[in-house]
């Protein structure tokens, strides 16, 4: 299951800096999770060059984009509403031109052009470097499709434009596509096979980013421990690479370690991680540089053995737990978060206990939690009867809820009277006489503003708490300024 998905931000108009030379006006909104958005941001940088500048009001807009997601039914039917809107104010446009973007773009392909009589272009997550030749055809009255799922396209060559930004915190893409068929998930069929992005173009991002002010970046996969770089190409095709390619091949441990020497000062982060695929070795190196984030966001999607198989988990209930043993041994106060599905098919109320059982184990300190969603054309969909009644995942959904927020409030009770570093990301959304930052594992702070600025690392002495925030007074600037 693809994350993280922020639900604050879905659906919201991105806008950037607007260039003189530029005549048309583009409209896109992004669904889904951090790599549809990051890749809205690809878009707006590739179509700046097409003479577009953003703008976050549909009426005025020449192009408007959607970037979809399929991870659940929800957000497709999210899209199709917003479709219909796009409609009623194409007719009062005719010149207005509309795209499907994304992961609903390459699951449905041309039969979006079928259903949705107002979509214009179908463009897939591999095929954004065609938008300008798409676009001509659309403006030439032509309907456009590009699905095509590419074995190396990563983007690497493209300076994403920074939309929506706070000028703190960036997204910072590393590979693209998945090679883990879970049977729930879409992924593998909308974004296609692994491959990973050249170290030293994401290390000059990461550079420039510090140079334009900003201090926090998330290195962002699908399956960012299954990184590997060998000299470009599909993961799955190492095995036909030259003995020099493999002994200099970077992995995700060696990128961390290259990117938190790049810039020392830089907080890095990274999402998402597998359990199957995550290393001690990669451990280590988030406890060996301070940058590095005590974070780790590590989906379970259940705590049965018995659905993990079903859901074709490489990895077991006991292997998972040993993990987080190490982990915490390795980074004592590191922050763990979760994805959680209730209500797989054949799940059983003993399964449901077995997860309930893990999460009192780890006692998570967030999470994503979700009830069964069949996607169609997964494994799950072609052989596996979605049979758990809609009021049965509904009710294991509010336990595991209740569960968390419970282990949530545990977690953040640890923090009352110690001092922590945060980073300061804008004001607080409920007050704006107040600062909201984050630790380094993760967590919301929130404090007032006094003589501090966005971007500042502060230490905090935390005072009070909620299950979500944690509130307390500055002390003072860190050594991590400037």
């Amino acid at each position: 299951m693809e994350k993280v998905i922020d639900e604050s931000v879905q659906g919201s108009a991105l806008i950037t800096d607007l260039a003189d030379q530029n005549n048309r006006k583009l409209y896109i909104e992004s669904y889904g999770c951090q790599m549809n958005f990051s890749d809205s941001e690809i878009v707006a940088s590739i179509l700046a060059t097409e003479g577009f500048n953003t703008t976050d009001q549909l009426e005025e807009a020449d192009l408007v984009l959607v970037n979809t997601c399929s991870i659940r039914e929800k957000a497709e039917s999210n899209v199709r509403k917003r479709l219909e809107k796009f409609n009623a104010v194409k007719k009062t446009k005719p010149h207005m031109r509309v795209g499907v973007l994304g992961c609903m773009a390459e699951r449905l392909k041309s039969k979006l052009l079928e259903e949705e009589k107002i979509v214009d272009m179908v463009v897939g997550p591999d095929a954004y470097k065609d938008l300008p030749n798409l676009i001509r055809e659309i403006d030439e009255g032509r309907n456009a499709v590009n699905v095509i799922l590419s074995k190396d396209e990563t983007y690497g060559d493209i300076a994403p434009v920074r939309l929506n930004s706070n000028g703190v915190t960036a997204l910072v893409s590393i590979t693209r596509g998945c090679d883990n068929m879970c049977t729930f998930c879409v992924v593998p069929f909308t974004r296609g096979r692994e491959r990973s992005r050249d170290p030293q173009s994401i290390a000059q991002e990461v550079n420039e980013l510090w140079e334009q002010g900003y201090r926090e970046v998330t290195l962002l996969g699908q399956n960012v421990d299954s990184y590997l770089w060998y000299g470009g190409g599909l993961k799955k095709d190492l095995d036909k690479a030259s003995e020099i390619q493999k002994a200099t091949a970077v992995d995700f441990a060696g990128l961390l370690a290259l990117v938190a020497e790049s810039q020392p000062k830089m907080r890095i982060r990274f999402s998402t991680s597998n359990p199957q695929d995550m290393t001690l070795e990669v451990v280590r190196t988030m406890a060996k540089y301070q940058n590095i984030c005590s974070h780790i966001h590590l989906p379970v999607q259940s705590g049965s053995n018995r659905i993990l198989k079903a859901m074709n988990r490489l990895h077991t209930r006991e292997e998972y737990m040993t993990l987080i043993d190490n982990i915490r041994s390795i980074i004592p106060d590191c922050g763990i978060s979760q994805d959680i599905i209730a209500g797989f098919p054949t799940e059983t109320e003993k399964d449901h206990r077995d997860t309930l059982s893990l999460m009192d184990y780890v006692k998570y300190d967030f999470g994503f939690m979700f009830s069964y969603s069949e996607r169609p054309g997964t494994m799950a969909a072609k052989k596996l009867k979605d049979d758990v009644p809609e009021t049965i995942k509904k009710k294991r959904l509010q336990e595991i809820i209740d569960l968390q927020r419970k282990h949530c409030l545990y977690r953040t009770k640890q923090y009352l009277g110690k001092t922590e570093e945060v980073l300061i990301e804008g004001s607080s959304k409920k007050s704006d006489a107040h600062w909201m930052g984050r630790t380094s594992a993760n967590t919301v702070v929130v404090f007032p503003k006094k003589h501090y600025k966005a971007g500042d690392f502060v230490n905090v002495k935390i005072k009070d708490c909620t299950s979500a925030t944690l509130f307390g007074d500055a002390v003072g600037l860190t050594e991590n300024n400037g």
